[in-house]
């Protein structure tokens, strides 16, 4: 399935602001299952953008900007070809004390700041996947308990909520069905990762296919299931699937600040004034969608 997206992103200032120093991560992945066509990205005032690849393989865009300013705007393009990930493979559960893999995912076996779980959370993961037998029978028990317990809900939590805290409310958003399934993935030593991107539907918690040949959508968020043997099973708990086409991956990490959209500092008043706009549309980006930096502007840059 060909996608593509336009990722619009507006700070406005309270006045005159300088030294904005900024890290995007809007580039798709480029992976088994997608496939990445087209992407650029310009900055509003011109700034010279610098990439690199972070430790998890996500795309970084870095970019700076001097002179005062009362306003940035950053759009980033891509379109993709997804296609259906292969099922999971079948490992006993007993795999689970294997030394090979508990090394191999060690770094998404620990609690963080978003996935820090207690002891009621870990009994209840180790009660949803009971007398499991067999790794994808685990993962999806457990799934099954987030998807089933909470309801979506939003605006009802924001970053930075404790995931008990958010399981005792039994209500959240995507990051907070996410950040519950890493947490109690990790707890039974099933290695979990953090996914961010966004899925082609209307109605975040729809599963079914949409029609729609362009919608306006939110960041999404996913998890990856670590299957002994290499293999990443990716699953979607808000809506208790696995992540199909429809699904474009960002990047992953070990939870959402591994995989931010997009952070900065600068020196001026604070107060500002953030909105985003993501959309989603059928089909290939052409060449002349694309942002185009302002070359004459980044000229002048380079020759300071």
């Amino acid at each position: 399935m060909r996608i593509s997206l336009r990722y619009v992103t507006r700070f406005v200032y309270p006045g005159q602001v300088w030294e904005s120093h900024n890290v995007l991560k809007a580039c798709p992945a480029d992976n088994e299952t997608q496939r990445l066509l087209d992407y650029g990205v310009a900055v509003e005032p011109a700034a010279v953008v610098l990439s690199h690849n972070d430790r998890w393989g996500t795309r970084v865009d870095t970019f700076g900007i001097t002179e005062p300013h009362g306003e940035l705007i950053v759009t980033a393009a891509a379109s993709v070809e997804t296609s259906v990930p292969n099922p999971p493979e079948s490992h006993p559960t007993e795999k689970v004390s294997d030394p090979f893999y508990q090394d191999r995912i060690w770094e998404f076996l620990q609690p963080t700041r978003h996935t820090r779980w207690n002891s009621e959370l870990a009994l209840v993961a180790v009660e949803a996947v009971g007398g499991a037998s067999d790794f994808v029978e685990a993962i999806s028990r457990v799934e099954s308990v987030v998807h089933t317990a909470m309801d979506y809900r939003p605006g009802s939590t924001e970053i930075g909520v404790d995931v008990e805290d958010v399981w005792a409310n039994k209500e959240g958003v995507c990051q907070d069905f996410a950040h519950l399934t890493v947490a109690m993935l990790r707890s039974l030593g099933i290695g979990a990762r953090y996914v961010s991107g966004y899925f082609f539907a209307i109605d975040p918690t729809a599963a079914g296919a949409d029609e729609s040949d362009e919608i306006v959508v939110a960041t999404h968020a996913w998890v990856e299931a670590a299957i002994p043997g290499g293999q990443w099973w990716a699953i979607d708990p808000t809506n208790a699937a696995s992540a199909g086409e429809r699904h474009v991956k960002i990047g992953h990490g070990r939870d959402y600040d591994d995989v931010t959209p997009l952070r900065g500092v600068y020196y001026g008043e604070t107060g500002h004034v953030a909105s985003a706009e993501v959309t989603m549309s059928r089909g290939r980006i052409t060449r002349h969608e694309l942002p185009v930096p302002d070359q004459a502007a980044l000229q002048q840059l380079q020759q300071q």
